[in-house]
């Protein structure tokens, strides 16, 4: 007698089957995907030939007619489209950069600030946040342009640090390095010296887990840092020429220039996503259960080094998936330079070269490309640091 569990079941239909209906359901999507794609493509043809416009990247061949205030390449206006595409490339890495770094540094101060048990540094940093980051983005790229530095004076009465920067209307004025015959031995000594760092870091942390024993680490990265270059200078000569800028009639002339679209820019970035990340810190380390600090307190820690040892590396795990955000909403704000006109990717290619070319698919396409880049990049790298810092359970 079979008993109910040893009966054979039913045959059903095939399109009963879970896993059939499954694979149907998503080959059906793809299908209509690709239909769809393959529509919009068609249809974007057609109209281009009915009004005669050639599809293509050779127009970034052309010559491009036209200059652009910041290259960190050299650049003349007989040169082509794609030139300006590397320079529209690299003046958006360079706010992005720029910003990261400086939004990082001022919000990880403002975060911990904002739990400081001072009553005046604590209500400081929460001014600091409710404010900036209750602005839009574009209203404070504004105002760091047009309300700070488009009034400030022209470069004959322009403010001076020392006889080399210069800071007027016209940008910051710096010297500009270029490499001299010990440039090759100080490049070795520093990278010889950072790679001797990451070591000293290592065995320090070892040191720590398996003796408890604390290492002046930082200090003590410091002083090779300064120690080992300066000795390298003091063996090979300068590393360095410097272009220093001269008031050359009514303008400055050598050395590099910081122009204000570009300080505005950085400033407004900077300002506004350090106070996301103030509070992204300031979450992190109230995620981190009181009793790790008691435990740390009991066991005679400083509160300095309890903060940087016990507290930011448990409230790294928590702070880091929305510290990526922040920086990829950074690398995207930085298209909003178009408002005061420096040349970024969507200034110079959304903007100038698709109104000149009439490549309007081929320009936005290039300038979306960008950005998707950009912000894949920086989600590689952050989830990658992510899994190192995250807890391994066994």
């Amino acid at each position: 007698m079979q008993t109910i569990a040893n009966a054979p079941r039913a045959r059903g239909s095939v399109w009963t089957d879970p896993q059939v209906r499954a694979w149907l359901f998503q080959i059906i999507a793809v299908i209509a995907v690709v239909a769809f794609g393959w529509y919009l493509f068609d249809n974007t043809q057609h109209n281009l030939a009915q009004r005669g416009i050639i599809s293509g990247f050779g127009f970034l061949q052309n010559s491009a007619g036209f200059g652009i205030a910041q290259h960190l390449i050299d650049y003349t206006e007989s040169d082509t489209y794609g030139r300006v595409f590397v320079i529209g490339l690299l003046n958006t890495l360079l706010v992005s950069v720029i910003g990261i770094v400086f939004a990082t540094i001022i919000g990880f101060i403002i975060g911990v600030a904002r739990l400081s048990p001072n009553w005046l540094i604590n209500k400081l940093a929460t001014v600091y946040i409710e404010t900036f980051r209750n602005i839009p983005p574009l209203l404070q790229i504004f105002f760091w342009y047009f309300a700070v530095m488009l009034p400030l004076p022209g470069p004959r009465q322009s403010i001076s640090v020392g006889e080399t920067f210069f800071l007027s209307n016209r940008g910051l004025n710096m010297p500009s390095p270029g490499a001299a015959e010990g440039f090759l031995p100080f490049l070795i000594a520093v990278l010889l010296t950072l790679v001797g760092i990451v070591v000293l870091v290592r065995w320090a942390k070892a040191r720590r887990e398996s003796s408890g024993a604390i290492f002046p680490t930082p200090w003590v990265s410091l002083a090779l840092l300064v120690a080992v270059p300066g000795l390298c200078v003091l063996l090979f000569g300068n590393p360095f020429t410097w272009s220093v800028p001269e008031l050359q009639g009514f303008n400055f002339r050598g050395g590099w220039v910081m122009i204000p679209e570009l300080m505005a820019l950085v400033l407004a970035l900077t300002v506004y996503t350090a106070a996301f990340i103030a509070e992204n810190v300031r979450s992190g380390i109230q995620a981190v259960s009181h009793g790790q600090t008691e435990a740390a307190r009991s066991l005679g820690l400083k509160p300095r080094i309890t903060l940087r040892l016990v507290i930011i590396p448990q409230a790294l795990r928590v702070i880091i998936p929305p510290l990526t955000s922040q920086y990829l909403n950074l690398a995207k704000n930085s298209s909003l330079a178009a408002g005061i006109g420096y040349p970024d990717m969507v200034s110079l290619f959304a903007g100038t070269v698709l109104n000149q070319t009439g490549q309007a698919i081929e320009a936005i396409a290039i300038t979306m490309s960008v950005y998707l880049a950009i912000s894949l990049s920086i989600s590689m790298l952050m989830n990658w640091y992510n899994k190192r810092i995250a807890l391994i359970e066994r």
